[in-house]
């Protein structure tokens, strides 16, 4: 076992991987941006390099650096999480150059599997079923519209260097096809340096299955399948496992050719080999078909450790330093269902985009286990994923697990960014998902009841006005002659003032207020067993932190202590003008001054935390001016262009 590793990644899978070292007694060096000088990463780890600039070009992708960090710190190995380095050929070589040990696979086998339509070649010569689809070299726009036809429509246009659902697009028809082509070439360009894209067949009802693999670089073993058929914009929301409705027969299949995709390249250390599933009829053994293989440890491996009592971490570890697979493939078996959640600083109902924001409150369920990098009081930053935490549950069934997770979620408490809680709150009492009636449709079917609207009730208003009063309560309750001393304060949601009277007495606070179809007069709030109680029920925890105040719920609401004259005179209040919604890089600037647009024609292409996203024209009208340009960088609230009435 290495006595010391350098982890070259940040966040949660940077803190996982300390966790297990340390167990393990074995010391860590972590490496750090500007923008992660404070991180918990950085706390957890025995020794920390500083590596250059919060931008990942300038500080996580920088392989001469993290070497360097490496051998001045005497550490013999590198573990690269995931993400970033991880899947990098060039830097396997690199660190091993420089005699240290990889904590993964074989650069050969990463390349193996790095282009899509190559890997997929090496797989149907291994024996291993693969999408019908076209993987050719010539990229003749013309070449693929006609080996589009050829495989009829529905199509999936995919990067042969994706990931992450980037430089991929759905093709309907005949007619979509070349502006969906253009749209995922460019994409893909931008994305991963290659435009080259291949062909397959849409499955209608698909079912995203993979096979959590290991290797020694001569044999392998599965440790059984995760379903992450939860998916929007193709990245994963949900993961469970094992996958619901899964036979022997289906699993024996799936999981030998998972092992002979591994073994056709040889491969060292913990990787997934994803398939596509037809669960139009269920799960058969001859509707399964590979996708591709991820070659590094998973976002999601915990809930394969949950139902395998496995730590891969450790694996990873062990057969690096040049010890044997721990077991054979008859010593794993399944034991119970888990689930695992990924909690973002996301706005769902602007369409997931991402979010920024210091985490003023966190609090997670003790009852689950909860894989983190951030603690109260950190940021999450525009530079990186903005993913908080891993809730992940298991219970002996998959009702016991949803049910737990479930329990989890809506235990979770976040406050300082906006967050997907309600999202996945309400994906857990999905009637679907619940029976496991899914696909990768799902969400995007039924996402309008998944998007659970803000709700204020008189419990929200009333936890929200016993938070912003508790500090003050000696300083009101003064002496009032004749009758009861009454007091009043503007919670504001939104841009609308919610106006509150309250009065204090010796164990109560009486309030009284009018919003919308809520009518309240002189409700009382009491207090016993240590808990605030509004009409015999127990009132939602809040907290007030700066001028706002989190009422924890599903979803959660926030509310502001603000002055009505400072808000009237911030507020903007102008359709006229798009402004960026957060600090990003301007891809593509889609108009120019005295262009005429309508309503939802896109405007600007803005990338951010990892992603692109596009904004469009408020209204129909004309293009007044246009106050960025390709390659800009620009911050919160920058105007970005400006429209009149056309």
């Amino acid at each position: 076992m290495f006595k010391k590793i350098l982890i070259a990644n940040r966040g949660e899978i940077a803190c996982r991987i300390t966790q297990t070292a340390h167990r393990l007694g074995c010391k860590v060096v972590a490496v750090y941006s500007d923008a992660d000088a404070k991180a918990r990463h950085v706390s957890m780890a025995d020794e920390a390099v500083y590596i250059g600039g919060s931008q990942p070009s300038e500080s996580y992708l920088c392989v001469d650096k993290i070497i360097a960090a490496a051998i001045a710190h005497g550490a013999e190995a590198v573990h690269p999480g995931y993400g970033f380095l991880s899947e990098n050929p060039d830097f396997v070589e690199a660190v091993e150059a420089a005699g240290l040990a990889f904590v993964g696979p074989s650069a050969s086998a990463i390349r193996a599997m790095g282009l899509k339509d190559a890997a997929k070649v090496l797989m149907e010569a291994a024996g291993v079923p693969v999408v019908p689809g076209y993987h050719g070299t010539d990229q003749d726009p013309e070449r693929l519209a006609k080996e589009a036809s050829s495989i009829g429509y529905p199509v999936l246009i995919k990067a042969v260097a994706g990931g992450g659902g980037k430089g991929m697009r759905r093709v309907d028809c005949a007619a979509e096809f070349s502006a969906a082509l253009a749209s995922a070439q460019a994409e893909a360009r931008t994305a991963f340096g290659n435009a080259d894209v291949l062909i397959e067949k849409y499955i209608l009802q698909p079912r995203h299955i993979e096979m959590q693999v290991f290797g020694d670089g001569t044999q392998a073993l599965h440790l059984y399948e995760r379903d992450c058929s939860l998916q929007r914009r193709h990245q994963k929301v949900i993961e469970e496992a094992p996958a619901p409705g899964m036979t022997d027969a289906v699993r024996l299949a799936m999981g030998e050719a998972a092992v002979r995709a591994a073994e056709a390249i040889g491969y060292c250390g913990a990787g997934t080999v994803e398939f596509i599933v037809d669960g139009a009829h269920g799960l058969r053994p001859d509707g399964f078909w590979f996708m591709e293989m991820n070659t590094r440890l998973q976002v999601e491996h915990p809930v394969t450790e949950a139902i395998t009592g496995i730590d891969l971490v450790e694996w990873q570890l062990r057969v690096a330093s040049g010890a044997a697979l721990p077991l054979t493939q008859s010593d794993i078996s399944i034991n119970g269902h888990a689930f695992e959640a990924r909690l973002y600083a996301e706005d769902v109902p602007k369409g997931f985009l991402p979010a920024t924001g210091t985490l003023d409150h966190l609090k997670f369920d003790p009852e689950a286990r909860n894989d983190t990098g951030v603690r109260a009081g950190d940021t999450i930053s525009p530079f990186y994923d903005p993913m908080i935490a891993k809730v992940i549950t298991h219970g002996a069934t998959r009702k016991e697990a949803l049910a737990k997770l479930s329990k989890a979620l809506k235990n979770t408490q976040v406050a300082g960014a906006v967050t997907n809680l309600g999202f996945l709150s309400a994906l857990c009492e999905h009637s679907g998902f619940e029976q496991a009636d899914m696909d990768t449709g799902l969400i995007e079917r039924d996402l309008d009841q998944l998007v659970l609207p803000q709700q204020i009730t008189l419990a929200s208003i009333a936890a929200a006005l016993l938070c912003a009063t508790s500090l003050a309560r000696s300083a009101v309750t003064g002496f009032h002659l004749w009758s009861q001393l009454w007091q009043s304060i503007d919670l504001w949601s939104e841009d609308e003032a919610i106006a509150v009277s309250y009065s204090y007495g010796a164990d109560y606070l009486d309030i009284e207020c009018s919003h919308g179809g809520i009518t309240a007069s002189e409700s009382r709030i009491t207090f016993a067993h240590g808990k605030a109680w509004l009409n015999d029920c127990v009132l939602p925890f809040a907290v007030l932190h700066g001028k706002r105040i989190t009422v924890f719920g599903t979803p959660s609401l926030e509310f502001r202590l603000a002055d009505p004259l400072d808000r009237a005179g911030s507020a903007t209040g102008d359709a006229n003008v798009i402004l960026s919604p957060m600090p990003g890089l301007i891809r593509t600037v889609f108009v120019a001054k005295g262009q005429e647009v309508k309503e939802g024609d896109p405007v600007v292409t803005l990338e951010a935390m990892k992603m692109e996203h596009t904004l469009r024209a408020p209204k129909d009208g004309t293009v007044e001016d246009v106050y960025c340009a390709d390659g800009d960088q620009v911050d919160s609230g920058q105007t970005l262009a400006s429209f009149v009435d056309g």
